[in-house]
């Protein structure tokens, strides 16, 4: 059994003696790393994020932000890992290390007040910092400051985006970045501004240059203290023949909800296996008739690999938690964990998406319709894991997600709502509707699509339908949300949806 040993800040650090459920929080902490703070422990507050060396989109590595509150640490096995301590560039001796450039901008700027959350903000500030495809505007913005103005990149004007707005930056900055940190006491616009106001990496910059080559190759690991496992095997196959010998296993990817359950619930499992680096669950491909996601690409992957290539996915996406969260769930785990309010489902149902089922006797598919089969509960059998989302082409070109929630984004819904339509010469020829929050499991809406197929797209038949949709599923009254405000809220989306979509569909 070799050693698990993951490298910090540069440096290789041994897993020893934790526990295989220990937190890559804790691990850090208890080395004397303190800037990586707990505040939620579930992934809410961001005071934990951390950088970690992932297979890059644009170029070989990306540096990408995570909550180290949730992944286990004997997940990071030979992985590269910077914490906000790392950021900083080591001075001559004597002298004191030279802030990184966004750890600059915030102490400038009076990002910081009490300072819990911020090492924190700047490690997920990094990772955008650091994203290959953020490009300045081509002209510096008028309103700015000279000293604004003269941090924009004017280099590459020709693959400059313009998108100036709240949430967008004159330098490529995407607020979403920091959509899953929080702030109780400095107050959002001085981050806002430090987020804003920061250049591109130079040529000298260390994490700059790590970016040209590949990350780490991921390590098969046994790790076994005090009978308890963490284990991680370097092919599908010999992870299928594992599950069958260890049926009790709980599988993880990017442990976005098994964290939770360890640190607020206090689970502990004698054996947890690792899938999120199996090659085999990681592709992403279109081919004739269809497309297949890999069930272990994180949702941060799906997003900027596909590149709005499925509208309906992209709508869902900056709905689905935070930035940090996506940059670790998968479609694989949220869909395994049977929740009726996960944000994927619905917009999967309308897709008319199938699950490839895998064990060690072979792969069976499934539709993901008939994949549900009571509250968290599934066709899946125990040793058998989701190896790939499957969605027909073509695609349906009218399409909508509507997510029902107390925030705008990063919460839960009380209701979401999918829609694809096939819409020729005015009627509808098809419609998919998927449907979360309404039911003991996530459905297809098949009373509403009945009553729009076959029919004009006009008002009328909107408004008809709009009514049978307000009565699909079971919802219910809980803190969310009482059973008539969902029901309403069903109606709502359909009508919604129409109206957005009118003006595409007769042009």
């Amino acid at each position: 059994m070799v050693a698990v040993r993951i490298i910090v800040n540069g440096k290789e650090t041994p897993l020893a003696p934790a526990a295989p459920h220990t937190t890559v929080l804790d691990f850090l902490r208890d080395r004397g790393l303190t800037g990586t703070k707990e505040g939620c422990a579930e992934g809410e507050c961001g005071a934990c994020s951390v950088l970690v060396a992932r297979p890059g989109v644009h170029k070989p590595t990306d540096w990408v932000a995570v909550n180290a509150c949730l992944v286990p640490a004997a997940a990071l096995d030979g992985q590269e890992l910077i914490t906000s301590e790392g950021l900083a560039t080591a001075g001559r001796p004597g002298t004191a290390p030279t802030l990184h450039p966004v750890q600059e901008e915030m102490a400038v700027r009076g990002g910081s007040q009490c300072g819990y959350c911020t090492p924190g903000f700047v490690c997920s500030m990094a990772a955008e910092y650091y994203r290959p495809d953020r490009r300045a505007k081509a002209e510096p913005d008028p309103g700015g400051t000279t000293e604004h103005a003269a941090r924009v990149d004017t280099a590459d004007p020709a693959r400059s985006h313009h998108r100036t707005d709240h949430e967008h930056g004159p330098n490529g900055f995407d607020l979403h970045a920091l959509s899953g940190n929080l702030c109780r006491c400095t107050g959002y616009r001085p981050i806002r501004d430090a987020a804003f106001a920061v250049g591109t990496p130079s040529a000298e910059d260390p994490l700059g240059r790590r970016r040209e080559q590949a990350p780490p190759a991921p390590v098969a690991t046994e790790y076994v203290r005090d009978d308890s496992a963490f284990l991680r095997r370097d092919t599908l196959a010999e992870t299928l023949r594992l599950l069958r010998e260890r049926p009790e296993a709980v599988v993880v990817a990017g442990s976005t909800d098994w964290g939770v359950e360890v640190n607020i619930r206090s689970r502990r499992a004698g054996c947890v296996v690792a899938v999120d680096r199996l090659p085999e669950l990681r592709e992403l491909r279109a081919e004739s008739g269809s497309m297949e996601i890999g069930a272990a690409l994180t949702l941060t992957e799906i997003e900027r690999r596909l590149d709005g290539g499925v509208p309906l996915l992209a709508d869902l996406f900056p709905q689905f938690a935070s930035r940090l969260i996506r940059n670790g769930a998968t479609l694989g785990g949220n869909l395994g964990t049977g929740s009726p309010i996960g944000d994927s489902p619905p917009v999967l149902l309308a897709l008319e998406a199938s699950l490839v089922l895998a064990d060690a006797d072979g792969e069976r598919e499934v539709p993901l319709a008939d994949y549900f089969t009571g509250y968290r509960q599934s066709v899946r059998r125990p040793g058998e894991l989701i190896r790939t989302v499957r969605i027909p082409l073509p695609l349906s070109p009218v399409t909508a997600f509507h997510k029902i929630a107390k925030r705008r984004f990063d919460d839960i819904s009380s209701v979401a709502a999918a829609f694809a339509f096939d819409i020729e010469d005015g009627i509808v020829r098809k419609a998919r509707i998927g449907l979360g929050g309404v039911a003991a499991t996530p459905i297809r809406a098949l009373a509403t699509e009945s009553a729009l197929e076959g029919e004009p797209w006009t008002v009328r038949t909107v408004e008809a339908a709009a009514e049978v949709l307000r009565v699909e599923g079971t919802p219910m009254n809980d803190h969310r949300a009482s059973a008539d405000y969902r029901s309403a809220m069903l109606g709502q989306t359909l009508l919604k949806t129409y109206a957005q979509t009118t003006e595409a569909v007769s042009a």
